[in-house]
């Protein structure tokens, strides 16, 4: 049984505090011990391990402390599958194979002008198409994107939980293709470079923010800063990739990090 000061013990391989009480930690999988300590019950014999609830009187195990990022009440899982960032990327890709397959016509999805439907702010994030001839034609704009998507969507889904992909792709996706038709109302927009540098840029701010203060980050910044890059290149090789949509995005998504960082910061 954990006693005294040994309330939680370190993961090796991710540096987390998690309870004496588990085998393997549960962000990274990496074994913490062999077994785990038998829990001495009320009456001084030594069980299979405690019983749940109060009543009895016995001590529950105290649980870890919140990790970096985390904010009370709003603890992530780790272990869970990315279901919101999942879907997101499934949405895409399945949207750009069947409109390889002829099944149905993409331009009736895409933001086509500031008197066209509103709803197709919210259907223009899914759809990757690029008329030119550049080294971004065709899947590989869906696939730049996505590529972002699925990274940083994942670990905000780590950090924060599934809410917070799907607020950025309300904000950074809708709201860009918004500012695109209000801006440039006559061109046509369609992709997901808006909601990559939305989701980007959120999960950015924290060790922005370490970064000014002179702190330690866990994060690359330096290759998070080169993936940014390529995603506000993209309309310059790909007609359907708005300038306007991916700037908005990335602001959109500061916007949404910066109160998450400071309420995981008390």
């Amino acid at each position: 049984m954990a006693r005294g000061a040994e309330l939680f013990v370190v993961c090796k391989n991710c540096q987390s505090e998690v309870s004496p009480y588990v085998t393997e930690c549960p962000y990274c999988g990496h074994r913490v011990r062999k077994r785990a300590p038998k829990i001495e019950r009320g009456g001084g014999r030594r069980g299979a391990g405690p019983k749940l609830g109060r009543r009895s009187g016995q001590k529950m195990p105290r649980l870890s402390r919140l990790r970096r990022d985390e904010i009370p009440g709003l603890r992530a899982d780790p272990t869970m599958r990315p279901w919101a960032t999942i879907i997101l990327v499934a949405a895409s890709f399945g949207v750009y194979l069947a409109a390889a397959a002829n099944l149905f016509d993409p331009f009736r999805l895409i933001l086509q002008g500031i008197n066209e439907p509103s709803w197709r702010i919210f259907t223009a994030p899914f759809v990757h198409y690029s008329g030119g001839t550049s080294i971004f034609a065709g899947g590989a704009y869906g696939f730049a994107t996505m590529l972002a998507v699925g990274a940083f969507g994942w670990l905000l889904e780590r950090r924060h939980g599934a809410w917070v992909p799907v607020v950025v792709y309300l904000v950074a996706g809708a709201g860009g293709f918004l500012v695109a038709a209000l801006v440039d109302p006559h061109t046509p927009a369609a992709g997901a470079n808006g909601l990559a540098l939305g989701l980007l840029c959120c999960w950015a701010v924290p060790d922005l923010l370490a970064w000014r203060r002179g702190e330690d980050w866990e994060g690359d910044l330096l290759g998070t800063a080169v993936m940014a890059a390529v995603l506000l290149a993209l309309p310059l090789g790909v007609d359907l990739a708005s300038p306007y949509a991916g700037l908005a995005g990335g602001l959109a998504g500061l916007a949404v990090g910066y109160p998450l960082a400071r309420l995981s910061e008390r």
